[in-house]
């Protein structure tokens, strides 16, 4: 299988928004009532809001193929700042999602990496993300690639519910701050 990871351009809003509406069902279909999670789907992911997140400066797609087809895309955030995150211009890995026939290719892996590669680029010291509390697939993926736990996050859309973990990785080699950084995560989650 020959997989090709590149950015994305406005002119893939119709890739990325069928994707985007794929992927979240296989993903989360089974934990959401299905007439909110047709609301969601057509409330996050039309062709429309797709163009428009992809012509802001501050976002950043990649679109992953295997054999010509569209299986994948991540979104980053340039800067997006959060309340609990000392560093004070982070960026936020906002979306990141693989079709499950493609899924254990190293499609998501390839997708990051473009996406650390940028931000060492911008020479960002801090990436964070927000990951659902009840897929623990997900969470290892992230901790094999250098994220830790930091805190927590709650969702609400219509009558669902949700936790998430917030999750970080730094990218400069200070290990004081790493080490304080975890610390502080860890005592916020003992409280």
């Amino acid at each position: 299988m020959e997989i090709h990871i590149r950015k994305a351009t406005p002119a893939d809003a119709k890739y990325i928004a069928l994707l985007a509406r794929i992927t979240f069902r296989e993903a989360f279909g089974h934990v959401w009532d299905k007439d909110v999670l047709v609301n969601y789907l057509a409330t996050t992911f039309s062709v429309q809001k797709m163009e428009s997140s992809l012509q802001k400066e501050n976002n950043v797609f990649w679109l992953a193929f295997a054999d010509g087809l569209p299986v994948g895309y991540l979104k980053l955030k340039k800067h997006c700042p959060y309340n609990t995150i000392e560093d004070p211009a982070p960026a936020q890995l906002q979306k990141i999602y693989v079709l499950n026939d493609f899924i254990g290719n190293t499609i998501g892996e390839k997708l990051q990496n473009e996406a650390f590669n940028e931000l060492q680029t911008l020479d960002k010291e801090t990436l964070w993300l927000a990951v659902w509390d009840g897929n623990p697939k997900a969470i290892c993926f992230y901790e094999k690639h250098g994220f830790y736990k930091h805190s927590k996050y709650h969702y609400d859309f219509e009558r669902m519910s949700f936790d998430y973990e917030i999750m970080v990785k730094e990218f400069k080699k200070d290990s004081t701050k790493k080490t304080t950084a975890r610390a502080f995560a860890k005592q916020e989650r003992l409280q």
